[in-house]
């Protein structure tokens, strides 16, 4: 008799949750809706349902179907999309498509500081190789005279490579005296090296010509230059003095 009830409570007990289990589910309605970006359909977005885990991605379309009831929580999620949450009211689950839109996210650029002091060329911009040789104007116009086997043939009777490169030896010891105005103070030549102020330029156009001096002025070998100009101070005073 034990058994019998033990039974009977058993079937009760069995038909009470399936009751409350299908009234659970029949609580659940199947949404359709449409993922928008502006104007523009999403592929690709995810959407979860927050209090039952279930998801899905919306299709090319934008288009997704899932199920939900009143109060529940979808979010929809994509990697170039802000995140948005949206709680299911009962207007929403309707014969009408909810559409759901989204915006993109804003991509914030690193900020670029050009340094006032940084030596920008164009090998650091990634106009030239590193490393290419870099002709100067007198350079680029013996280059270009020389640059096939008739031009060079050509420019060689005429006489134009020649000039040319007179030219381009004009130019580096420009750059030369450049250099050497900035490496030296008016008073150093007067009073260290005894040259007179009216035979300073001359002195430092002797000074370029000298090969050694040449190259401790393009490698900024400062030591190395005041050392030469020491003795080039001497030369040239002697020939001042031949000169009187």
């Amino acid at each position: 008799m034990q058994v019998k009830i033990s039974k009977v409570i058993s079937i009760i007990v069995f038909l009470i949750f399936v009751q409350l289990s299908f009234g659970q589910k029949s609580d659940y309605k199947h949404l359709v809706g449409k993922v928008m970006e502006q104007s523009t359909p999403i592929e690709g977005v995810n959407i979860i349902n927050n209090n039952t885990q279930a998801a899905t991605v919306s299709d090319s379309d934008g288009g997704f179907s899932i199920a939900v009831k009143e109060g529940d929580v979808l979010v929809f999620s994509a990697v170039n999309l802000e995140p948005v949450k949206r709680r299911i009211a009962l207007e929403d689950i309707s014969p009408n498509v909810l559409v759901v839109k989204m915006t993109a996210k804003e991509v914030e650029l690193k900020e670029v500081v050009v340094n006032e002091n940084a030596n920008i060329t164009a090998e650091n911009l990634g106009i030239i190789p590193y490393g290419q040789k870099k002709y100067t104007p007198a350079e680029r116009k013996v280059y270009t005279a020389t640059s096939t086997s008739v031009d060079k043939l050509l420019n060689a009777i005429s006489g134009r490579t020649a000039m040319l490169k007179k030219e381009v030896n004009v130019e580096k010891k420009e750059a030369l005296f450049r250099k050497l105005e900035y490496l030296f103070e008016e008073n150093y030549y007067t009073q260290r090296l005894r040259i007179p102020v009216d035979d300073i330029k001359g002195f430092q156009l002797f000074c370029v010509d000298d090969a050694d001096f040449a190259v401790s002025l393009n490698t900024k070998n400062k030591t190395m230059s005041m050392f030469l100009i020491t003795d080039l101070a001497r030369k040239y005073l002697t020939i001042l003095e031949n000169e009187k």
